[in-house]
């Protein structure tokens, strides 16, 4: 059976303070939860205060993108091996915002996948399609798309990578994909990783990302093939993560 996890994007949100009292709550609130994984996401510049925050507790802490690049002349770029020495665990990979706002296309994605893996963290990689393409139909076709570019990598990797899907459409708009088209876009998704030569699919996470709340997060996390969430502005209000959290510990 496939552990539930659930990890909050804080995406270039809060400060000092407020990243200080968040990891507090977040800290004391997962203690007691049992039967879920946690991890939190926050801005580069507080990973080192989550890593010091977080440091032996159960929730672990991981990076919202990376640099393609090893190292070098790549002046704002952050390196998985620097995202490594901070202690994280998870790296996030092709977020829409990336895809769309940043024009990170399939091939940046799979290159920071492989950056993220060779330096022995575990990649999130994103996918999802926008309102357009799902009106027209095409929903399949641009996850069969996102999916396969990523699966020759994956191949080899067993179990060390998970993959969310986070329909464009939902994120930040208070829309939510119900319960059967998230099952079943990740059913199609584990299908498609499996055809792809990908033998570990019936084992690999597949979390949910797109306004997920404490009102939907348990039917979501109900469904057989969505192993958790990717928690975006939730995530920012330690009473509502918690409360998702505990909606997957008692799915999990």
């Amino acid at each position: 059976m496939r552990a539930k996890l659930v990890l909050g994007n804080w995406k270039m949100n809060g400060g000092v303070a407020s990243a200080e009292a968040l990891l507090a709550a977040v800290r004391e609130g997962a203690a007691g939860l049992a039967g879920v994984q946690v991890g939190v996401c926050p801005p580069f510049p507080y990973l080192g205060l989550a890593a010091a925050r977080l440091s032996g507790s159960r929730v672990t802490w991981g990076a919202q993108d990376v640099c393609e690049h090893d190292d070098g002349a790549f002046t704002g770029g952050v390196s998985a091996r620097m995202l490594a020495d901070l202690g994280c665990t998870h790296v996030l990979v092709g977020h829409s915002e990336r895809r769309t706002l940043f024009g990170d296309t399939d091939e940046v994605v799979v290159r920071k996948a492989a950056r993220v893996l060779a330096a022995g963290l575990v990649p999130v990689v994103c996918v999802g399609e926008t309102r357009t393409e799902r009106e027209s139909g095409a929903t399949e076709a641009v996850l069969a798309r996102q999916v396969d570019a990523v699966c020759a990598m994956l191949a080899p990797a067993g179990e060390r990578c998970v993959l969310a899907y986070e329909p464009v459409w939902a994120i930040g708009t208070g829309l939510t994909a119900t319960p059967q088209q998230a099952q079943d876009a990740h059913a199609f998704i584990r299908s498609r990783l499996a055809a792809g030569g990908v033998a570990a699919a019936p084992r690999l996470q597949l979390l949910y990302g797109g306004s997920v709340k404490p009102s939907n997060a348990a039917e979501l996390f109900s469904r057989p093939d969505v192993d958790g969430g990717l928690i975006g502005g939730a995530s920012l209000v330690a009473a509502d993560f918690l409360a998702i959290l505990g909606a997957a510990a008692h799915r999990g």
